[in-house]
């Protein structure tokens, strides 16, 4: 059972849930798309919740019951499998309790054995008197679940996708063949020249016939560094382009994305798989057309052995093929163990980037020891991970070591015994050491692309997770490249909870009107769900429920996210500022900058005398994230990036929360110029931001309580006047 358990890996640390779920119907004998599952489980910012999984179950129609017991109760009365919650940020499958032992299938490491002192370790957080709790879902299908039909899984990258990306080079990767054919031909030539020397130069005691084989050898050695050289530059030549493109597929797949996808992805999940591109380079750069060339010296000399002596020739190949069994019998391993050290270098690669983005926040708070500790236990863990990796890679080369050289050793008794009774020459025997040196070398070569190609297979397959994903545009979604006539946007009992099962509204039943050309204000306590009306207007989500219109009937989910978003100009509370010049920061890329509208944009922006007095100007450079500048500032920049857009639509989010009294003041009288006839959005706590707009619409708790002018409102004395009492008599 151990070994026919079924089991599927997790291909990042959100996904462990939905890939028990994937487990468990392949164990009731369904085969379920994970892709599916992940939808079903509603995996939201912090990954999936014990209930997100149960909902999912329950979608897929498996009754599902959770809970805390103890281990006794789990092993006595449990449907198994079942499963756990795991180190208390994890989930595995329980499939069998035999005595002291408990079998788990681990998305993030395979399958394992645990004593139950190991399990009760990483599984009971809780006791009750003297037994540990833990919590577990109990899955059993119904008859629904068995009427599903089997979901084909999505296909994802393969090593044929790399191979296609080979083949757009052709004529390079033929010349590369050729440089081959030649090298190997030259290869070909150098033990019959060592035959040469020692059969007729020495035995004839011929020196200048040795110079001559001499100095044939040293062309040949010239020719083959000249050819190995040319192909060094044509390798590189093919392998860079090749990473730049696959890295590429993938910065554009992301690009192409929803944004919601990023909520409930990890940074470290994304760049670790970045960083598995080099093992994608590793097998392209070398390992794969070596492979090529070894194999084509392996034909080559394996027939001038047989030539030679056909038991010498069954004695390598029988010890080759022990030495890649052995090889084969680790592969498993150093596969769980990659799975382990991916997850436990995303994990790393955030905690580092943690530390450095927050290293202000951590000295002013004196966290640093703690944040250090916390830093130190995932090097602990990867210390351990590689000393296991290393371990394994000792055992596989010591006993690799072992086979080659007793095989050696075999054939060197083997050729000096057919020496001895005739059969050979010296010069044969030297001639067959010759050989086969040149035939290990291949061996080795084609062992170590095993490693090279299991390790790029895998990093393929975490790249292709994303490939398969669905895009936020797809041409079968038939989206609309333009607006109506008119471009009014009204919301009809739109409600939206963040995904996550259990997750509350953030808004309901929201019923409002933004009139075209008007500006309308968003007012409301801190989590009132201001920002996320916004995340609505730029697409980021859709509603749960309700509709949002564009005109009168133009449903906003029909429109091209792109599309909008160019029409939209947005400053957000966490806008982001590049490391690049302050123009750069503008202009967005745009290849042919307008000085007038630059200009325009410092105007707007108050920010003509802050870039005056920098040495630059304009081309002075910041920091990533706006470092070296203020918050104001940066503030600033971000306006002066939506006025140069100069859209229809304007979306302020707390625009001037980090500037003083006179530059807002500034700044909101050019605003209110520079947005005449255009649809605004605004959302502050500020009066001075607000009391102008055409209409004020007040949120308290997701829900629209109030709605008016300024005066209109103040006079209700309601929600919107005790928001701004205090502003009021300050302005009084």
């Amino acid at each position: 059972m151990l070994l026919n358990f079924p089991h599927y890996k997790q291909h990042d640390m959100m996904d462990c849930g939905p890939t028990c779920l994937m487990i468990i119907s392949k164990y009731y004998g369904k085969l379920l798309n994970i892709e599916n599952i992940r939808k079903l489980s509603d995996i939201g910012k912090t990954g999936v919740s014990l209930l997100g999984i149960s909902k999912a179950a329950e979608s897929m129609g498996i009754r599902a019951v959770g809970g805390k017991v103890t281990f006794d109760k789990m092993s006595d009365n449990a449907v198994l499998p079942c499963i756990a919650h795991w180190r208390r940020n994890h989930f595995v499958v329980v499939y069998k309790v035999s005595g002291n032992r408990v079998y788990v299938s681990d998305p993030a490491s395979g399958l394992v054995k645990y004593s139950r002192d190991e399990f009760l370790e990483n599984w009971a957080y809780t006791y009750q008197g003297q037994k540990a709790v833990g919590v577990i879902l109990h899955l059993e299908p119904t008859p629904v679940f068995y009427r599903r039909e089997d979901e084909a899984p999505r296909k994802g990258l393969g090593l044929k996708y790399l191979w296609d990306h080979v083949w757009h080079y052709k004529k390079l990767v033929i010349q590369l063949c050729l440089g081959i054919l030649a090298g190997s031909v030259i290869s070909l030539i150098f033990p019959f020249l060592t035959k040469g020397i020692i059969d007729i130069g020495i035995e004839n005691n011929n020196l200048r016939f040795i110079y001559l084989i001499l100095a044939g050898q040293l062309v040949l050695t010239a020719g083959q560094f000249f050819i190995d050289l040319v192909r060094g530059w044509v390798l590189l030549h093919i392998t860079s382009r090749i990473n730049i493109t696959v890295l590429s597929d993938f910065l554009h797949k992301l690009m192409k994305l929803p944004l919601s996808f990023f909520d409930t992805k990890l940074t470290g999940d994304l760049l670790q798989r970045i960083e598995d591109h080099k093992r994608i380079e590793a097998l392209l750069t070398g390992s794969s057309l070596n492979t090529l060339f070894s194999l084509l010296t392996l034909s080559v000399f394996s027939g001038i052995l047989l030539h030679y002596s056909v038991s010498i020739f069954c004695i390598f190949f029988a010890g080759s093929a022990i030495y890649f069994l052995w090889l084969i019998v680790f592969l498993n391993k150093r596969k769980q163990l990659d799975f382990k050290r991916f997850e436990t270098r995303a994990q790393n690669q955030a905690k580092t980037l943690q530390i450095i983005n927050g290293i202000h926040e951590i000295k002013i708070n004196d966290n640093g020891t703690q944040k250090i500790w916390d830093w130190e236990r995932v090097q602990a863990k990867l210390f351990r991970l590689n000393l296991r990796s290393l371990s394994l890679n000792q055992y596989q080369q010591l006993g690799a070591l072992f086979i080659n050289q007793t095989k050696d050793i075999i054939i060197i008794f083997l050729a000096a015994t057919a020496v001895l009774h005739g059969k050979l020459s010296i010069g044969d025997m030297m001639a067959i050491q010759f050989i086969i040196g040149q035939m290990n070398s291949p061996i080795m070569q084609m062992a170590g692309f095993l490693q090279v190609m299991q390790d790029a297979r895998i990093s393929i397959e975490r790249l292709g997770q994303i490939h398969i994903l669905d895009e936020e545009e797809r041409p079968e979604m038939n989206l609309h490249g333009y607006l109506p006539v008119s471009r009014t946007v009204r919301f009809s009992d739109v409600s939206f909870a963040y995904p996550g099962a259990g997750n509350q509204l953030i808004l309901k039943n929201i019923n409002m009107t933004i009139l075209q050309g008007c500006t309308t204000a968003i007012v409301g306590t801190s989590g009132s769900g201001k920002t996320t009306l916004f995340k609505l207007l730029l697409k980021t989500y859709a509603p749960n429920e309700g509709r949002i219109l564009i005109g009168n009937d133009m449903d906003f989910r029909n429109i091209s996210p792109k599309y909008w978003r160019n029409q939209c100009g947005i400053v957000m509370q966490d806008g982001f500022i590049f490391s690049d010049t302050i123009a750069g920061n503008i202009i967005m890329g745009d290849e042919h900058p307008d000085p007038d509208k630059i200009d325009n944009a410092l105007t707007v922006a108050n920010l003509h005398q802050f870039v005056s007095d920098l040495p630059l100007g304009l081309n002075t450079k910041i920091g990533a994230d706006g470092k070296g500048i203020s918050g104001g500032q940066k503030q600033r920049i971000l306006i002066a990036r939506v006025v140069y857009k100069n859209p229809e639509y304007i979306f302020l989010d707390e625009a001037t929360s980090a500037l003083d009294a006179n530059n807002e003041k500034m700044i909101i009288q050019h605003l209110n110029d520079f947005c005449k006839g255009k649809t605004v959005v605004v959302a502050a706590h500020r009066l001075s931001t607000v009391k102008n707009a055409d209409n004020i619409v007040v949120l308290h708790k997701g829900e629209i309580v109030e709605q008016g002018k300024h005066h209109e409102l103040v006079q209700l004395q309601g929600h919107y006047y005790h928001l701004i009492k205090n502003q009021l008599e300050l302005g009084s």
